[in-house]
C-alpha cells in the first residue's frame, strides 16, 4: 500500500461508496495505473454521497475501513479519509480541487485523472461544473456492459469533454453490489468477489444483515 505522503506525479484517483469494495474496483485501478503509468491509485470513499441520497448506506467509518482492508495488499495504492472529514454532501470538484492543492504545496502539481466507468460519465452533466472537474484531471473511462458512449458524441455531453477522456480497456463484469452485499448477509460463499478481510469485518459488523434481495 503506498503512503498518502510520497509524492505521486501521475494520480489516479477513485471515488465511490465502496459498499463494499470489490474485485472490479480493484481490476479498475489496476488498469488505469498499468495502462496510464499512473505512480498511484488513490481510493476516496465518499462521506455524504449527495447521489446516493435516497439509499441506505453503510456507515462512513465502516466503508473507509473496508476499504483500507481491500487495497492493504495493493502496490501503489493508498486510501483517503478527506470526503469523510468534509460536513456536507461530498462532491468530486471539491476532492480534485483539494488534492492538487496539496500536492502542489508539497511537489508541484501532479497529473490527476479522475477513474470512472462509463455510466457515470454520461451523469457528467449532472455533476458539480463538471467543465472545471475535466480541468482539473483528466477522466480514465472504462465501459461498462451497456454503457457504452460513443466517443464522438462525448463534447455533446460537456464541451471539451473528448479531448480530457482516456479510455480504460477492461473486460466487461456482471458483478452486483447489490448481490454481492446479500451473498454477504446470507454467510454465502463470496470467492475472489471481495477480499476476505473485507468479508469478514462486513460480518461482524451486521453491515447487510437488511440487505436489498
Amino acid at each position: 500500500m503506498g503512503g498518502l505522503n510520497a509524492p505521486a506525479t501521475r494520480l489516479g484517483v477513485l471515488g465511490g461508496t465502496f459498499d463494499p469494495p470489490h474485485r472490479m474496483h480493484l481490476a479498475l485501478a489496476r488498469a488505469a495505473m498499468d495502462q496510464l503509468r499512473l505512480t498511484r491509485v488513490l481510493f476516496v470513499p465518499a462521506g455524504d454521497p449527495w447521489r446516493k441520497a435516497d439509499a441506505r448506506v453503510s456507515p462512513a467509518a465502516d466503508r473507509l475501513a473496508m476499504t483500507r482492508l481491500a487495497v492493504a495488499a495493493e502496490p501503489d495504492v493508498a486510501c483517503s479519509d478527506m470526503e469523510l472529514r468534509r460536513d456536507g454532501p461530498t462532491y468530486t470538484l471539491d476532492t480534485l480541487a483539494a488534492l492538487r492543492a496539496q500536492a502542489s504545496a508539497a511537489a508541484g502539481p501532479p497529473a490527476l485523472w479522475f477513474i470512472v466507468g462509463s455510466d457515470a460519465l454520461a451523469d457528467l452533466p449532472s455533476w458539480r461544473e463538471p467543465e472545471r472537474i475535466i480541468a482539473l484531471a483528466r477522466l480514465a473511462v472504462a465501459a461498462r456492459p451497456g454503457t457504452e458512449l460513443d466517443p464522438a458524441a462525448l463534447d455533446a455531453i460537456v464541451p471539451g469533454l473528448s479531448a480530457r477522456v482516456d479510455w480504460l480497456a477492461l473486460a466487461g463484469d456482471p458483478l452486483s453490489a447489490t448481490v454481492l452485499r446479500g451473498r454477504i448477509a446470507g454467510g454465502g460463499p463470496v470467492g475472489a468477489d471481495a477480499d476476505p478481510a473485507v468479508v469478514a469485518y462486513a460480518r461482524r459488523r451486521g453491515l447487510y444483515a437488511e440487505s436489498d434481495p
